[in-house]
């Protein structure tokens, strides 16, 4: 599985592959054709309410990654749908925050690249 993560503000380029972005709202101040996204995948995305509690405090860092994994696991919708992108090829997942080490897209990715699609969902087994 090739994944890669970005902020979506840096400018797309040829080997990204397929942009996704995995935010729950549309990132401030970039026009959706400067944005280059071929999906916009909300339903991967942590909830309205951790997300607000978050906020990308690092101290709550650890936290954050449990209860985010959580709401994956109980989407297999939801990543069943990332999954079908996964198997096309690179996948560059893209997010808007600030915070390039504590955000969402890194604990997407990970749960990724450790199995999780394949434990939560059985796909691609």
């Amino acid at each position: 599985m090739r994944i890669r993560i970005k902020r979506i503000y840096e400018s797309p380029e040829s080997g990204d592959g397929q942009r996704i972005l995995v935010d729950r709202l549309w990132p401030r101040g970039i026009s959706r054709q400067q944005a280059a996204v071929d999906v916009w995948l909300k339903s991967v995305a942590p909830s309205d309410e951790l997300r607000r509690w978050f906020r990308h405090q690092p101290e709550k860092w650890e936290r954050f990654q449990a209860r985010y994994i959580e709401e994956l696991q109980s989407n297999p919708e939801a990543l069943k749908e990332l999954d079908g992108y996964l198997g096309r090829g690179r996948v560059t997942l893209l997010y808007a925050a600030r915070e390039t080490r504590y955000n969402n897209a890194v604990v997407l990715k990970q749960f990724l690249e450790t199995g999780g699609v394949n434990q939560t969902a059985g796909i691609r087994k």
